[in-house]
């Protein structure tokens, strides 16, 4: 069974988003020192995805600048790579190779997660990520956190359960500050 992966980029260390506008977005995109490198392993984990799932915000967002910015190294990956746009808004997707999930949440979850091995990647948005913590359906969460205390943003953390116990798996640095966290959720056999 394929495990559901969510990723949360641009966190800071007081547990907040880079939201656009702020001055934590404008240290994470603006000061090209504070970009996340594109290492080859995490390209790797993108490339071995068998679907990437979005929520329809950030579907719009991630669709605009793969298609727009194709020397951005996603792009390559993302742009042929299946997409699930978990959304009851919207009507069509034009995307390559993007399908819109409007059912149950868990039970489309759970189709994607048959007959097979790898992951499942989630982007976002904040709505989706909750959703899916609330259902307890993620596996894994990884994180980049930012050296940074924001003090405005968006928390990620609002709405989920009081309790939702994560293992850490890994804990990496990089050379700019930013720590990469990956935990996974406890499960029974």
């Amino acid at each position: 069974m394929r495990k559901l992966i969510a990723t949360v980029f641009n966190y800071s260390l007081d547990g907040l988003l880079a939201d656009e506008g702020t001055d934590f977005w404008k240290f994470c995109f603006d000061l090209p020192e504070n970009r996340e490198p594109a290492d080859q392993a995490h390209l790797d984990f993108l490339r071995g995805a068998y679907a990437h799932v979005m929520g329809r915000t950030a579907y719009e967002g991630i669709s605009a600048g793969m298609r727009a910015s194709t020397d951005h190294p996603f792009a390559d990956i993302l742009n042929p790579s299946r997409k699930i746009v978990f959304s009851r808004t919207l009507k069509t997707a034009d995307w390559t190779n993007t399908t819109i999930a409007g059912g149950d949440t868990t039970e489309e979850i759970d189709k994607l997660r048959l007959d097979g091995d790898g992951h499942i990647i989630v982007w976002g948005g904040v709505t989706l990520w909750r959703s899916l913590m609330r259902l307890d359906l993620i596996d894994e969460l990884r994180l980049s956190m930012f050296p940074y205390v924001s003090g405005a943003g968006t928390r990620l953390f609002d709405g989920v359960p009081e309790s939702y116990q994560l293992d850490l798996v890994s804990s990496t640095p990089s050379s700019n500050g930013i720590v990469y966290l990956r935990y996974q959720r406890p499960r029974d056999l």
